[in-house]
């Protein structure tokens, strides 16, 4: 990701810090943890093609 799309995740997340979190430490992070935060947030809008990969099983 360059460095003009990191600014944009980065100024969205100081407008809405994630629970827990402040602007002030959003905008202390790297870019890469910045990028793994948003993934993180995000994992579970992304489609790995796992059917039933709801809930935790043990077989």
């Amino acid at each position: 990701m360059n460095k003009q799309n990191t600014e944009k995740l980065r100024q969205k997340y100081i407008q809405n810090p994630p629970e827990g979190m402040t602007a002030a430490e959003i905008r202390t992070m790297s870019a890469n943890d910045l990028l793994d935060m948003d993934y993180f947030l995000n994992e579970e809008d992304f489609d790995f093609g796992e059917a039933g990969e709801e809930g935790f099983y043990i077989f």
